[in-house]
């Protein structure tokens, strides 16, 4: 991936962000009366038409961020899927059923909605930055990001095309220095009565913060650093194939991606050898095709780099990979990565990987939840209960037994714990998300009766 410049977009500021608040405030009421089923059958709409104009984000997204068209393909059908799952929150939105007899309970849009995507999944996640908000009555200021401002405008005005009346989801982009500017500008709109946000946790922080100011909820999904544990017993084929998945695909580029292994003792060497031989077979060729990807920038590899060198320098080995190459990295897998070093603690976001040796499946369960993030871990094991069992007292939102971290599905719940975030985006839960819940209590009027006794 080189600096070279593919798209030129708008820099917006703070009037031009304000002026999209107001936009998505107009339309409110009347998207929000629409009936559910109907909102619905649009984004139907716009699933379809995301999955007919692929081949134009593939080539959008090819260009700005470097990702392999494989990847982008896979982002639309998760992007498609996300849009028609929404079809499943309307037997929530129209509930009113109370447990208590006498009362309704009604799911009502909360207002206007800040969505702000990052750039490494582009298409999925602009999509699920507005996707369940729309199908819930709000209206929507998306922010795209700075690296990939083409995709997301793609995303926006595929979804728009759908049908969708003016002002109900509007889309801002900036420069990046005025990026701070802009956000808090649309925080602070008083319409504006949710926040999305994925991206990392440094930023994320900032946001909650802001977001805190004003006294608005914010849904945060922000860096992972996933886990996968690799038990006596596991198939080591399967889990080297799962890992390397896991580790390298999309250059590591991905909230969920495989950055600690940790291995039993007895099998490490047999372990590390067989997911070295994987990653082996996954090059990256700087102007060939690949199924990797490219990182987003030249900095990004010098970065991953660096941390490589850190972790040889404090005792791990670099087994195979690191190796810079034409704003690239191949695929690296350190053994016997330690506390102390880069690797071990900060997320790399990069196609590397390092193993962490221990002695038993109790170091293995204190050393996953060694960590500041919770988005996800995979445990493998011949013994799936044992598995789950583990997995059950690992400290993160997301578990796999036997499979690879990088995995999603939208009918399902998404998000993190401790520094990894905290909200779900997906499944029926993105109800509580971005709607209010209103309590009407059905109390008899004394006069009412009386009138009724003295007929």
């Amino acid at each position: 991936m080189s600096d070279a410049v593919v798209t030129r977009a708008a820099a917006g500021r703070a009037t031009e962000a304000r002026a999209a608040a107001v936009a998505a405030a107009c339309a409110f009421a009347d998207w929000a009366a629409t009936p559910v089923r109907e909102r619905i059958a649009l984004l139907m709409n716009a699933a379809d038409a995301m999955t007919a104009r692929a081949d134009e984000v593939v080539e959008i997204a090819c260009a700005e961020v470097g990702s392999s068209p494989d990847w982008v393909r896979f982002n639309v059908g998760i992007a498609a899927a996300m849009l028609r799952q929404t079809a499943d929150l309307a037997e929530v939105l129209d509930n009113t059923e109370s447990p208590v007899a006498g009362h309704i309970l009604r799911r009502r849009p909360a207002g206007v909605v800040l969505g702000i995507a990052p750039w490494n999944a582009a298409v999925t996640l602009a999509t699920r930055a507005v996707a369940a908000p729309l199908a819930c009555g709000n209206t929507i200021v998306l922010k795209g990001s700075e690296l990939c401002p083409k995709t997301h405008e793609w995303v926006a005005e595929t979804i728009c095309s759908a049908g969708l009346p003016d002002g109900v989801l509007n889309y801002i982009t900036n420069a990046p220095d005025h990026a701070e500017e802009v956000v808090e500008a649309l925080i602070a709109h008083p319409a504006v009565r949710r926040v999305n946000f994925t991206g990392s946790t440094r930023v994320g922080r900032e946001i909650a913060m802001t977001a805190a100011q004003h006294l608005k909820p914010c849904l945060l999904e922000l860096s992972g650093k996933g886990t996968a544990v690799v038990l006596a017993d596991a198939d080591l084929n399967h889990a080297a194939r799962a890992i390397a998945h896991g580790s390298f695909f999309n250059q590591g580029q991905v909230c969920m991606s495989t950055e600690r292994v940790i291995v039993d003792t007895s099998i490490a060497a047999e372990f590390v050898a067989r997911l070295a031989a994987e990653a082996e077979t996954l090059r990256f060729a700087p102007g060939q095709p690949s199924p990797l990807g490219a990182l987003i920038s030249p900095a990004a590899a010098v970065r991953v780099r660096a941390m490589i060198d850190d972790a040889v320098s404090k005792g791990a080995v670099l087994v195979t990979g690191g190796e810079l190459s034409g704003g690239g990295l191949q695929p690296a897998v350190l053994d016997r990565v330690a506390p102390g070093m880069m690797l071990y603690d900060d997320e790399a976001f990069g196609p590397v990987t390092g193993v962490i040796r221990v002695a038993d499946a109790e170091e293995a369960l204190a050393i996953a939840n060694d960590t500041e993030f919770g988005l996800v871990a995979s445990v493998f094991s011949q013994d799936t209960k044992a598995a789950q069992d583990m997995l059950f007292q690992i400290e993160t939102g997301i578990g796999h037994v036997n499979g690879s971290t990088v995995y999603d599905d939208p009918r399902l719940p998404f998000g993190g714990v401790k520094a990894s975030g905290h909200g779900r985006f997906g499944g029926r839960d993105a109800v509580a998300e971005f709607t209010e819940c209103q309590w009407i209590a059905l109390h008899d009027h004394p006069s009412a009766k009386q009138t009724t006794k003295s007929q």
